[in-house]
């Protein structure tokens, strides 16, 4: 077991003597990812393209179990393999033919990263009274800082924010409905099959977006992990963090309106009552969300990028080209697309 924080794995196969943590990581660190402003806005959107709220909650209720369960039977592969998600899709690929997926794949997390900054980045300019752009640059570098320290960091940060977003969103939600009346909200229950449809693709997307990276925070733990446990535990943290954090969302279009609707982070921080501390704390809560699920972007970005100049040097290396041969070849191959048929 390693004990150093600083990671010194990159893509290779992570041994069994480094293993360590237990499935429920998974539980603590996409629960914390999935509680964040984007996915507020995500939520706000069923609402904004004229799905009611109430078919809106369950719509995107749906999405985030159908895409979640795509996500997490990624993540089980983690423990079984020891590999980065899109190191293990050269079993379907080749070397070569995963080269356009991966380029798309980066291409997403620098769009991720970079709404993600600028949301998180007002935050940190008002918390600290430097204007958003400094902000913006604050919090770029302390993403940056974070996803080079590596696997460890990340998991605990995940802890962190899982708490401290979790009693945030309790605090925004009582908020919310000393504000408007949860009755009301949800009394239009008109039905239009194809917005609710739409609906369910905004959370089924949010979920399937995480599929080319999800096995990389789960491919430390040992090997013995049930892939039972780290599956369930992967999708019970993403699906709660994500449609918390869509409920709310939604809840908060249908009350608000255009209150809301682009003004999401001042929105958010006004439902504190006004009281400077209360702000800041609520500045700080948006900002450590962000932080999370940016700095598994940034990582899973470099993961990426490492894999693809191996690709273009048509040079992986010999222990993780041994290690494919050996276990994601021949009939591996099957299995592996069995259970990782998204990896692109």
């Amino acid at each position: 077991m390693p004990t150093s924080l600083v990671e010194t794995r990159s893509i290779d196969v992570v041994p069994d003597a480094e293993r360590h943590g237990t499935a429920f990581s998974q539980f603590t660190l996409w629960l914390g990812a999935n509680l964040q402003i984007t996915a507020v806005v995500t939520g706000a959107l069923a609402v904004v393209f004229g799905v009611g709220a109430f078919w809106s909650v369950i719509a995107l209720l749906v999405g985030n179990v159908l895409g979640g369960a795509v996500m997490a039977l990624h993540s089980a592969q983690g423990p079984r393999l020891g590999l980065p998600q899109m190191i293990s899709s050269r079993a379907q690929f080749g070397v070569r033919g995963a080269i356009v997926p991966l380029l798309l794949v980066i291409v997403m997390y620098v769009g991720f990263f970079a709404s993600g900054s600028v949301l998180a980045g007002q935050a940190v300019g008002e918390l600290t009274h430097l204007g958003d752009t400094t902000g913006i640059i604050l919090f770029a570098l302390l993403t940056a800082v974070a996803a080079a320290v590596g696997y460890r960091l990340i998991h605990t940060l995940g802890r962190i924010a899982g708490v401290v977003c979790a009693l945030a969103f309790v605090y925004l939600g009582i908020r919310l409905l000393d504000r408007a009346d949860l009755a009301a909200l949800l009394h239009d229950r008109s039905f239009d099959f194809p917005l609710f449809l739409l609906a369910v693709s905004l959370s089924a997307s949010w979920q399937l977006a995480f599929g080319p990276y999800v096995a990389d925070y789960s491919r430390y733990l040992p090997r013995s992990t049930s892939a039972r446990a780290t599956f369930s535990w992967t999708l019970a943290g993403t699906v709660l963090g994500s449609q918390w954090s869509m409920t709310f969302g939604a809840l908060a279009a249908a009350a608000a309106g255009d209150a809301f609707v682009g003004h999401e982070v001042s929105y958010v921080v006004g439902l504190g009552g006004g009281a400077a501390v209360i702000t800041s704390l609520l500045y700080f809560v948006i900002a450590l969300g962000k932080l999370t699920i940016n700095v598994l972007n940034t990582y899973g970005g470099f993961m990426s990028m490492v894999d693809q100049r191996q690709r273009l040097a048509h040079a992986p290396s010999p222990r993780a080209r041994r290690y494919i041969a050996d276990h994601v070849g021949g009939h591996g191959v099957a299995s592996a697309s069995r259970t990782s048929c998204c990896s692109c």
